[in-house]
């Protein structure tokens, strides 16, 4: 088969507790249903979720939703290690389409959508983050900010789109259920595409507009 390994990377520091963790464990069941019930999306993409603060867990190894029941919750604490999301995110794509082209499977390139209300803690996350754009099966990365995150930095963190909350009437809560909407649309559309082009290849297909969020431009030297 021909799969597309979507993984979602999340803040789980101190700053993202309450609203912020409750509003992502409320979107999750939606995503969960949204693909696990349509065979043809599900058949076509994987799906794992990674979760950081001052270490980083993989919370929900990559997996087919339909084979799931539901998945993990988030829960927030410590500080903002990216080195650590992104040093595990390496570590596990290359575990993950090692496993997935050994089954005899096709793999596309890995999609990360990326999420941080803060600023990292940590002072060789750019290292890591190189080191992780580097090696060979290198994620195309969408990365949004919410709440303090630096626009700048979610720049840096993105190689394909990037998102960053600036709407003041729209709270943290909302924008957080718009990512998770985001992320859902984004997989739905692209294994639909996949379809599409009858095994040759997909597109993948971000909105170009997340209601909270501004889209920041990824041309930068």
């Amino acid at each position: 088969m021909q799969i597309l390994p979507f993984y979602m990377v999340c803040d789980e520091s101190g700053s993202m507790s309450g609203p912020g963790v409750d509003a992502i464990n409320a979107a999750l069941p939606d995503l969960h249903q949204e693909i696990s019930t349509n065979p043809s999306v599900a058949d076509k993409t994987r799906f794992a979720l990674i979760g950081f603060s001052t270490q980083a867990s993989v919370l929900q190894p990559l997996a087919d939703l339909s084979e799931l029941t539901q998945l993990p919750s988030l829960s927030a604490g410590g500080v903002t290690s990216f080195g650590a999301a992104f040093r595990l995110l390496k570590s596990t794509i290359e575990k993950d389409i090692a496993a997935l082209k050994a089954e005899g499977h096709d793999v596309y390139r890995p999609v990360v959508f990326f999420l941080s209300d803060g600023v990292p803690t940590d002072q060789d996350w750019r290292t890591a983050l190189q080191e992780l754009n580097e090696f060979r099966y290198a994620p195309k990365i969408v990365a949004f900010g919410i709440s303090d995150a630096d626009a700048a930095t979610i720049t840096e963190v993105a190689n394909f789109k990037a998102f960053i909350q600036q709407d003041v009437s729209v709270t943290p809560a909302v924008a957080l259920r718009e990512f998770a909407s985001s992320l859902t649309r984004s997989i739905v559309s692209s294994a639909t595409s996949m379809s599409a082009q009858s095994g040759e290849g997909f597109r993948l297909e971000v909105p170009d507009h997340v209601p909270g969020f501004t889209g920041i431009s990824l041309d930068k030297m």
